[in-house]
């Protein structure tokens, strides 16, 4: 078998330290990856074994499996170069390439376009005979509509589309992947998949953390860039998209641009009745004290970026009309929890009002723990007929067996498989939803929220008269 060379530009950075290393390591442990060779590319002035001993090191702290026999193998396949991102630099990598090479722009979002750019410039773009050459993109992709189509013209200037693979690792998920084979495996769900017998959607994503050491990065992209547009826009699609065809890349993605076509468009007269924003202050975890959004290091001290963003989507078509679907996503709140969950309407009929309660759920766990759980109504065991919540949870907890999403998109990446990653339109869809809001939201300051708290209280008019958003807390698997 031929070999593969994986080519990642920005191979001292975070992203490859952290996630791509211990990923990539673990299935070369695993014996996944035997053809592989890896390729560094940064602009440090590094040797060889400068680099080495820099992903030796982030293995030991990132790669919870790491043993020191497994790396003398693994170090094998690593090699360096360093260079500048211009053509002349670049070609540096011509002898190291491989008839499959998949180029990684593991950099800052900026550099997306000129990466792109100076790779085709330098001739990296050219598949050779019985061989490929892919371009895998990190989001985020462009900061709103215009600088994605932007970005779209800079790599479309030598790469084709079929060649650029944009991740978003929420589509690595066992639990977003899982979410479309149980809808579409399971015979019985498919009859009440829609607005006869749906009567919300939620998707949530807290965070207890702040910003943290991101605020170069998060005080100019806040929470709807950087959670909304992309990680539950995602998961939204999914939870919406009309059964599959056929199980084809295209076919699926075809249906999840559909999805967002038939969005009701938010613009400036509507935008308060679909979207919300807030910031946290300072507050409490137990006793320990929480800082404000704007006395954290880095964050300007009258910044108006949202740390808490959440929206209400319409889909106008037969499966959905009616059905609001809501998605927020925070940081500092109360508990680490994300999830899709779908709340059934009440059932018909003369039963007791304990029993005809509207609890009926189908919740499907990201974090903290991954699992399906259903919340069903029952009796009560005593001599009245008194309601109970039943839950019936399928645990998703992740064992030797399982892989990470990064590993899941790294070999999809290499064996072709654009399942779980995005079209372009897909992008420039989910921009055209947001747009408005964005620009509505250079206006005005969000609402305040403390800090270790559910967020702010205004996220309630999103919300129709009869809904209740689930508790963060609750959400994270504390008791009722």
């Amino acid at each position: 078998m031929s070999k593969t060379t994986l080519v990642i530009l920005g191979a001292t950075g975070d992203l490859t330290k952290r996630l791509l290393m211990p990923a990539l390591y673990r299935l070369h442990k695993l014996g996944l990856t035997p053809d592989l060779k890896i390729v560094g590319y940064s602009i440090e002035s590094w040797s060889q074994e400068r680099f080495e001993n820099h992903i030796h090191k982030a293995l030991k702290s990132f790669a919870e499996d790491f043993t020191e026999a497994h790396w003398k193998s693994f170090r094998d396949c690593l090699g360096y170069i360093h260079g500048e991102l211009e053509a002349d630099d670049l070609k540096q990598l011509d002898t190291k390439l491989s008839p499959r090479t998949l180029f990684y722009l593991a950099l800052p979002p900026s550099l997306f376009g000129p990466a792109a750019k100076a790779l085709g410039e330098a001739g990296m773009t050219k598949s050779p005979k019985r061989g490929w050459r892919r371009l895998v993109v990190e989001k985020p992709f462009g900061t709103d509509l215009a600088s994605a189509q932007k970005l779209r013209e800079q790599m479309h200037t030598h790469w084709q589309e079929q060649q650029i693979l944009r991740i978003d690792h929420f589509l690595g998920k066992e639990t977003t992947q899982n979410l479309m084979v149980f809808r579409f495996a399971n015979r019985f769900l498919e009859p009440v998949w829609n607005a006869n017998h749906i009567e919300q959607v939620q998707i949530t994503y807290a965070e207890t953390l702040g910003v943290e050491k991101r605020a170069a990065y998060y005080d100019h992209a806040g929470a709807l860039r950087d959670m909304l547009q992309n990680h539950l826009m995602q998961l939204f699609s999914l939870a919406a998209i009309e059964p599959l065809a056929s199980w084809d890349a295209n076919v699926l993605r075809n249906h999840k641009v559909e999805v967002l076509r038939s969005v009701k468009p938010i613009n400036a007269r509507n935008v308060k009745h679909h979207a919300v924003r807030g910031q946290y202050r300072a507050g409490k975890d137990g006793r320990r004290k929480l800082a404000g959004y704007r006395s954290e290091p880095g964050v300007a001290k009258d910044s108006n970026t949202e740390t808490f963003a959440a929206l209400r989507l319409e889909i106008d078509n037969w499966r959905w009309q009616g059905v609001p679907f809501y998605l927020r996503s925070g940081k500092r709140m109360a508990s680490n929890c994300s999830e899709i969950a779908v709340q059934f309407k009440k059932t018909p009929g003369a039963l007791p009002r304990a029993l005809n309660a509207d609890n009926n759920w189908m919740v499907f766990r990201i974090k903290p723990n991954q699992a399906m759980t259903l919340l069903a109504n029952a009796k009560q065991p005593g001599l009245e007929l008194d309601g109970r919540q039943a839950k019936l949870t399928a645990a998703y907890d992740l064992d030797d067996t399982g892989f990470s999403a990064y590993e899941q998109l790294l070999m999809d990446a290499m064996e072709g498989d654009r399942t779980h990653f995005l079209r372009f339109d897909e992008v420039e869809w989910a921009w055209k939803l947001l747009d408005p809001v964005l620009k509505a939201w250079q206006k005005g300051t969000p609402d305040f929220y403390a800090a270790g708290s559910e967020g702010p209280s205004t996220q309630d008019r999103l919300l129709d008269e009869n809904h209740h958003w689930r508790p963060v807390r609750l959400a994270a698997g504390e008791e009722d």
